[in-house]
């Protein structure tokens, strides 16, 4: 198999593996508490604790988020702009400290090369500006900054240089932090943890993989990864972690969809949708239509279903789940819908009763908010069998829920749920079919890495006749104007969100929510204001929102917690403040909770004043509605990072790959994971892949893996 990435370069990182590895008498193991370290207290222990690091595995596995590099040594001549730099100099006066005020301290001296001299500073670090002599030469790193006409270095770290250093200055790792902590801290437990790698420390990695892929082996991948030698370290070092951490994930993601399919599930004997179709109001596109199949089959199969459908907002992914109701009640099953508000609970009771009637299904509302009596009905009718389809919200699986004979699982906006809680939903029947649902258009080759363990139907056609929302990206200047399109759009019938980044004043020119509720009101005393954030109980917010369904409010403030769970067709403009904060899927997102009725509707985003970066990628949401789109162009942009966050899609924790940046490797990582298990299922052969997959899923509580 060819490989684009560079090949593992012969640098120093073996010898620094052979050299931090070394130390095999009386050493700590791994699985030892931080607490054994040198200078890790009690009270630094619970700060390492915030970072998840308990042992020194654990800090093992923390692996730098940057690294300085402080070889690439600058003149200082050559200094001519703001930044960081590694400078060679010698300290040419001596440390004069100056007492600003109380408990503030100021040190200065004169640092000098061959080319120039340069002013250093330290603000309230008498400590660092002591260690310093005059005479002798140092590596400084730190923040050039200027001064007037002149430029200083503030505080920066330094380095006493031998006099037989050909190659001054290293590869400094930056590690994620809490307040508290200092990265000395981290370097102490990182060197600890290092040292309690044993020289025969095992490689999960299978030898033909390394060598197809030019990997390093773990412990010089480990060594050069804390401690690097050069950039180039750095680069196969974390190529090599990537690609063992995605390696095990899919792996293990394989195993587990492989076992759910050696399972047995149940067989919906009637598998016709024939009346299904005839009973609904339009045409299914063919999109609906293949999904819908693909469900049937998975039901007929004689195997659990475990199937995802993704789809644009108003791409019908409400009546692919109505089918597969329709295919448990007609087989003497019965069907729980769980939605994550009681909102979107009742309204898709709405939606789906009507057209389940048709076809002699009863549909029951059970949520948490629901008076005794109503509770008491609802229940009896569940675990007698009367109610066939069962819609609620996390109420259903509470423990006085028992089904009588629950055969079907639909998880709606399933970012929203954990596994555990659809975990708990299925075990309320034998082996019932799950069908989880989510409204992040993502590209398929993406989504069948991610959700690895689920079978994965698109949605990528919207019904006929849903009109596209009219989207603009707007500048402070249109401030006015657009406050009088919200009055307009009221005027003639419309409702209207306006979305905030923040609930309450906090970041300097920043929207919050509460105060931008209080401006509109007073631009617009006429109209009825609500506001809708996070911090607000579950029930208050329940209420606020189905206050606004039911038109008793012309304009809803809120931050993004209503990017799911409200459906409000009579809303037909919405108004983002400050859409350079977010990224264009979730603006995307926001802009799919108006446009579900007949009224046309609008989106103006506020921010394209707010730069050249912004405005471009705020022009990109104008020009298409297609969700996918939209998502190719934010993964495009936005690189590292959690675009999808772990509750999105319930995969272990990753430390250090990012399934976006490194979908390369990604996708070469599960095609040979595919080939490993084809070969070896339970990876008999592998004990230490197997040992290691087995640890990465233990935190998903998989029984599969228990």
């Amino acid at each position: 198999m060819e490989t684009q990435f560079p090949l593992y370069s012969t640098s120093a990182a073996p010898r620094a593996a052979a050299r931090l590895f070394s130390k095999e008498a009386a050493m700590p193991a791994l699985e030892d508490s931080i607490r054994f370290v040198k200078g890790v207290g009690p009270k630094k222990a619970a700060l390492f604790e915030k970072l998840h690091i308990r042992t020194l595995r654990d800090a093992l596995e923390t692996y730098p988020r940057d690294y300085e590099d402080r070889t690439a040594i600058t003149p200082i001549a050559d200094i001519t702009e703001d930044g960081k730099y590694a400078v060679r100099a010698v300290v040419g006066t001596e440390p004069k400290t100056t007492h600003i005020r109380k408990g503030m301290t100021l040190v200065k001296c004169t640092i000098f090369d061959e080319s120039g001299s340069l002013p250093v500073t330290y603000f309230n670090n008498p400590y660092a500006a002591a260690l310093l002599r005059v005479g002798q030469e140092y590596v400084f790193y730190g923040r050039v900054q200027a001064n007037g006409h002149t430029r200083m270095l503030v505080s920066p770290q330094s380095e006493k240089v031998s006099p037989d250093a050909e190659h001054p200055g290293r590869i400094v790792p930056v590690y994620p932090l809490t307040a508290g902590l200092s990265q000395r801290d981290m370097a102490r437990v990182t060197e600890a943890a290092l040292d309690a790698v044993p020289g025969d420390w095992p490689d999960p990695l299978p030898e033909v993989l390394r060598a197809r892929y030019q990997l390093p082996d773990a412990t010089d991948a480990l060594a050069a990864i804390h401690r690097p030698q050069s950039t180039q370290d750095v680069s196969d070092a974390r190529r090599r972690m990537v690609f063992e951490e995605l390696f095990l994930l899919c792996c293990g993601l394989q195993q587990l969809k492989e076992r759910r399919r050696a399972d047995t599930g149940l067989i919906f004997s009637d598998a016709s949708l024939t009346d299904f179709f005839a009973a609904l109001p339009f045409s299914p596109t063919g999109a609906q239509r293949r999904a819908i199949g693909e469900i049937a089959s998975d039901c007929a199969s004689g195997r659990p279903m475990n199937r995802l459908v993704q789809g644009d907002v108003g791409s019908g992914k409400t009546i692919v789940a109505a089918a597969l109701c329709a295919l448990a009640a007609k087989s003497g099953y019965q069907a729980a819908f769980m939605a994550p508000t009681e909102i979107l609970a009742a309204q898709h009771a709405e939606t789906l009763a009507p057209l389940l009637e048709k076809l002699n299904i009863s549909c029951t509302l059970l949520t948490g908010s629901m008076n005794a009596a109503q509770k008491r009905a609802a229940l009896a009718a569940i675990e007698s069998g009367a109610a066939q389809v069962v819609i609620g919200t996390h109420a259903l699986i509470q423990q006085s829920v028992n089904f009588h004979r629950l055969g079907a699982v639909v998880a709606d906006e399933q970012h929203r749920f954990g596994v555990a809680q659809r975990a708990a939903l299925s075990a309320k029947g034998q082996t019932p079919h799950v069908l989880v649902m989510s409204a992040t258009p993502i590209p398929r080759t993406l989504a069948l890495i991610l959700y690895g363990d689920l079978d994965v139907s698109v949605l990528d056609e919207v019904p006929p006749g849903r009109q596209p929302v009219e989207t603009y990206a707007v500048g402070e200047n249109m401030r006015r104007r657009i406050t009088a399109f919200i009055d307009k759009q009221i005027r003639e019938g419309g409702q209207v969100y306006v979305v905030c980044p923040l609930v309450e004043e906090g970041e300097m020119n920043l929207k919050s929510a509460e105060q931008h509720a209080v401006d509109l009101q007073k631009m617009l005393p006429h109209r009825r204001v609500a506001v809708l954030h996070g911090r607000m109980k579950s029930a208050e917010k329940e209420r606020v929102m189905q206050a606004f369904a039911a038109k008793e409010y012309d304009i809803l403030v809120a931050t993004t917690v209503i990017e799911v769970g409200v459906d409000v067709p009579n809303a037909n403009l919405m108004v983002v403040e400050d859409a350079d904060r977010f990224g264009l899927s979730q603006l995307h997102q926001l802009r799919g909770r108006v446009g579900r009725g007949t009224r046309q509707s609008y989106c103006i985003f506020f921010g394209a004043d707010k730069g050249q970066t912004a405005r471009e990628r705020l022009k990109i949401l104008c020009k298409t509605n297609d969700g996918f789109e939209v998502a190719r162009a934010d993964l495009s942009q936005r690189g590292p990072g959690d675009f999808f966050g772990r509750r999105q899609h319930g995969l272990p924790a990753l430390h250090i790959a990012d399934p976006i940046a490194d979908l390369a490797l990604m996708q070469s990582a599960r095609e040979e994971a595919e080939q490993i298990l084809q070969a070896d299922p339970t990876l008999a052969g592998y004990p230490e892949l197997r040992a290691r997959v087995h640890r990465m899923f233990e935190e998903r509580d998989d029984e599969a893996f228990n």
